[in-house]
């Protein structure tokens, strides 16, 4: 091919090149509506270098050759600058869907098939020659029914384009101005040029303009992504981020007037339906707060707080004021974040709370570690001793028979102490399941107080129980047996002699609440709120019998996780009574 490069086709081949790179570097290093810039500059590209080489050939058919290639630019620019603007405005959703894109797409695919068999068809161009009665040869057009319905096309998606542009940046606020202005003005040019160009006024000829317009609009673009930092500050990602946020935002004037805010703002206003909150004084969107405005008088950074009153409360606020200096976005700026110091404090409660069951347990766990060092190794050792005396000769038969009763109070000692210590132990394992059932809750009492009838009676105390036949509770039975046996053991333990243990039930609420009373020796207030933290020291039975203090907390434990209850009540001198209420349906079928 021959060519003949004239002013017009060089300047178009110089930007098209640098387009064509700019592109592939804006495409490569950005994201978001940048990377959709990037791929409209590419479009560009291809219109401007295959413009500039048909401006510098005189020979039509080479002409044409370049055209063909025109349009893989020309018919995917709009649809690229409307995606761009889509992905601007925040409004990306409508592209997802892949039939709108389908239907965007449809157009540039069969006006570029058009244009490359327009010789079968004259549907885009009825006929073209080449002029040369210019300062340069170029190709005379004449529009056929396919060229004016893309140019319908290519207006639609600019209009559509720039009215979102102007709709999104009218709202925002003066900190983009610049941004906004740049933008604008760039959406304006290639309409202007295009409009003029199609009504007929060339003063070039049959010179298009439009890809000289376009190349325009990209250098402005350009300098609001590098010059203002426009993607760095996008208002729509700006919204996005703030909108997310919980903390309520707003920024004031130097007259300390709303110019911009987020959604979380309003939850700190009074009057929450006014949705005017633009423009507006902060004294009348936050009334009695002189604080905040003799703090602002200041005009200083800091942090203060304040009560805000709502409708139904009062909220705690921290507010953190900034004032923006002359090397950030405007020094005619304040930016206010509200943070509601209620839901902070109930957490730093929570935590303490926590913190405070933690040194519980953890207080517990010695206290556990400290019984099976002294408690659970004392009476064993007693009976190790004792047993290599008498099989040594050391002790006779008779000097056994004595120490055998000692030795077997340690031994029942132990095996409670146990039993309780490895039942407390399973229940914590994480996982550790509940078998819960239904099952009769006389037969179990019946079966525990036979269990402990050897001891009540060798201390002359009387059981007397009265739970009504068919009483089916539902609940672990274990669970339920080893809180009845501990409750019982320590009814006993702490009984003189010729005193009484009863056992009843009754209905209530969902449950059945088995009572243990006896009218033994009681206990003080103190001791009671002490019963089931693990905090109280055993205290020695009327007998002297030993105790760990450990039993009424596995009780309490168990309690809970079968969804009942243990309270107790007592009185020096006269004697306690134990309430256990036990659940007697499924949990979802009770209140």
């Amino acid at each position: 091919m021959d060519f003949t490069f004239n002013f017009y086709s060089i300047i178009l081949i110089f930007c098209g090149a640098v387009t064509l790179f700019l592109s592939y570097h804006v495409y490569r290093k950005e994201g978001g509506a940048v990377r959709f810039f990037g791929i409209m500059m590419l479009s560009n590209a291809i219109w401007a270098l295959a413009y500039g080489f048909e401006l510098a050939t005189s020979v039509l058919q080479h002409a044409k050759f370049f055209i063909n290639i025109e349009y893989i630019g020309i018919a995917t620019l709009p649809l690229n600058w409307f995606l761009f603007c889509l992905k601007l405005s925040g409004k990306e959703k409508w592209y997802k869907n892949k039939y709108n894109l389908g239907l965007l797409l449809f157009f540039p695919i069969v006006t570029i098939l058009l244009v490359w068999t327009n010789e079968y068809h004259n549907l885009h161009y009825k006929y073209y020659y080449m002029d040369l009665t210019g300062d340069f040869p170029m190709v005379h057009i004449m529009p056929g029914i396919s060229y004016q319905l893309f140019t319908v096309y290519f207006y639609t998606l600019l209009a559509i384009g720039s009215y979102l542009l102007i709709v999104k940046f009218r709202k925002a606020d003066r900190i983009y101005k610049k941004q906004n202005y740049s933008i604008i003005i760039a959406a304006m040019i290639p309409w202007a040029t295009n409009i003029v160009y199609l009504l007929g006024f060339r003063p070039l000829g049959n010179l298009d303009l439009t890809p000289f317009a376009f190349i325009a609009t990209i250098c402005l673009i350009s300098i609001g992504i590098y010059r203002f930092k426009l993607f760095d500050i996008l208002p729509v990602a700006r919204e996005k981020v703030l909108e997310l946020m919980q903390d309520g935002f707003i920024v004031l004037d130097t007259r300390y007037r709303v110019i911009d805010y987020n959604l979380a703002f309003k939850k700190y206003i009074p009057s929450a339906g006014d949705s005017k909150i633009i423009g507006k004084h902060i004294t009348d969107l936050l009334p009695d707060q002189q604080s905040l405005v003799d703090f602002l008088n200041n005009n200083c950074s800091g942090k203060m707080e304040m009560s805000i009153q709502l409708k139904n409360t009062i909220l705690d606020t921290e507010a953190d004021i900034r004032f923006l200096n002359e090397n950030q976005l405007s020094s005619e700026a304040i930016i206010i974040k509200l943070q509601d110091l209620t839901a902070l404090r109930e957490e730093a409660l929570r935590s303490k709370t926590q913190a405070d069951e933690l040194q519980r347990l953890n207080h517990l766990k010695d206290r556990i570690f400290s019984i099976i060092a002294h408690d659970l190794r004392g009476p064993l050792v007693n009976l190790s001793e004792v047993l290599k005396m008498t099989s040594s000769g050391q002790i006779s038969n008779e000097e056994f028979k004595t120490l055998s009763p000692a030795l077997s109070k340690d031994i029942l000692y132990t095996t409670d102490l146990l039993e309780n210590i490895l039942h407390w132990s399973r229940s914590q394992l994480k996982g550790h399941g509940i078998n819960k059932e239904y099952f009769d809750l006389k037969s179990l009492v019946v079966n525990e107080v036979t269990y402990h009838l050897p001891s009540a009676v060798s201390k002359k105390i009387g059981i007397v129980q009265d739970v009504f036949p068919g009483a089916l509770v539902y609940a672990d039975m274990l669970m339920i047996q080893i809180v009845i046996r501990n409750i019982l053991n320590n009814a006993i333990k702490f009984c003189n002699e010729n005193c009484e243990i009863t056992l009843n039930a009754v209905y209530k609420d969902h449950f059945i609440q088995l009572c243990i009373s006896d009218n033994g020796i009681g206990m003080s207030r103190d001791i009671i709120s002490k019963l089931f933290s693990g905090e109280n020291l055993s205290t020695r039975g009327t007998m002297n019998e030993k105790g760990t203090g450990l039993g009424l907390v596995v009780c309490k434990d168990f309690m809970e996780r079968n969804g009942g209850k243990l309270t107790v009540t007592s009185e020096v001198g006269k004697g306690s009574s134990f309430y256990i209420s036990i659940p007697v349906e499924k949990e979802e079928l009770s209140d």
